[in-house]
């Protein structure tokens, strides 16, 4: 007779804990792992029951999901800021809490969350990655106008970064130390190493079709480029699974904190609760957006009026993700609406 155990996982950089209960709550099996894939592999080969499991998200959960999930009747990824409510008490190492997450299976209690497919996890990091090469070489800029306003050298700010007009600048240097000229050389190197890396980065991200049909279909949105197409593509994975543009704001960090009590409610500043990827990318994107998109710069000059331009920024930024979550579900290219004084 097959018996149900639910399985609950601790997962660690070197170890996996885990426990296997009954229905009833009795304790089947638990025991330490070693993490490793071919450990895990021929442990999850070993059970003879069938068994759903669930761990907590987080920076070690991926690839022990993904090794997982092929022997598991149900693996669940858990919501990590929910399961610090759910989970907190006194006594907290790994046997516990693996006994807990096996409770949670077992009452269906547990706050699961999406797990992108690994293809766009594969690809979501690469553009992660493209940021950070991306800050790198702001951080280069910066340094070389450091060096030139450290040595009392005059210079374009505009043109700085341009490669004849800095080679023209190295000429022309007086008065300046060879170090600094060795310091400007090394910063320019470095700097264009990492534009080249990151321009590479997202040839590659464009070269896979399905996610360069999907960029080219959300960049139909007047004031939506590359990058911020690709962000949302990757970040938000799959549209569907958000029924309505209120619960992706909330995603995307675009509301406000709730607290409600006794028929009370207070607004508070933005949730840090969300994608701060995507956040960050919406926002920079709503500063430039209202310059190509008519409806997005109405927005802006609404909000403006009222006297506060960061609520402005928020209001396009919010507009911004409700568009782009209405082309990515329905598949069809931006159609701009006409004004009522147009149509009239």
């Amino acid at each position: 007779m097959n018996v149900t155990h639910y399985i609950g996982f601790d997962v660690h950089k070197k170890s996996v804990s885990f426990c296997a209960k009954t229905a009833d709550g009795e304790i089947v099996e638990e025991g330490k792992l070693i993490a490793q894939r071919a450990t895990l592999r021929q442990w999850a080969s070993a059970r003879t029951q069938p068994w759903p499991g669930a761990m907590e998200a987080t920076l070690f959960s991926g690839w022990i999901y993904d090794t997982l999930k092929p022997y598991s009747e149900r693996l669940d990824m858990a919501h990590p800021a929910m399961m610090k409510a759910i989970t907190a008490g006194k006594k907290k190492d790994d046997r516990v809490d693996a006994r807990k997450i096996s409770d949670m299976v077992r009452c269906n209690w547990l706050p699961v969350c999406y797990v992108a497919p690994p293809e766009i996890r594969d690809l979501r990091r690469l553009l992660r990655y493209r940021s950070l090469v991306v800050r790198q070489s702001v951080r280069m800029k910066n340094k070389i106008a450091g060096l030139l306003m450290e040595t009392g050298t005059p210079y374009n700010k505009e043109k700085l970064h341009g490669k004849k007009y800095f080679a023209e600048l190295l000429k022309h240097l007086e008065e300046v130390p060879e170090s600094v000229h060795d310091l400007l050389r090394m910063s320019r190197g470095t700097m264009e190493m990492f534009e080249a890396a990151q321009r590479r980065l997202i040839k590659q991200l464009l070269a896979n079709p399905p996610l360069g049909r999907r960029v080219e279909l959300l960049a139909s949105i007047p004031g939506v480029g590359e990058i911020t197409a690709l962000t949302w593509a990757l970040e938000i994975a799959d549209p569907r699974r958000f029924s309505s543009s209120s619960r992706v704001l909330s995603y995307c960090g675009l509301t406000a904190a709730l607290q409600s009590s006794a028929g009370q409610q207070q607004r508070g500043p933005l949730s840090k609760q969300r994608n701060a990827w995507l956040q960050t990318a919406l926002i920079e994107a709503a500063k430039l957006a209202p310059r190509w998109n008519p409806q997005l710069a109405a927005v802006h000059a609404r909000e403006l009026a009222r006297g506060h331009r960061n609520r402005a920024t928020l209001a396009v930024a919010r507009k911004l993700a409700a568009y782009l979550l209405a082309v990515d579900k329905s598949g069809q290219r931006f159609q701009l609406r006409a004004t009522p004084a147009e149509a009239a």
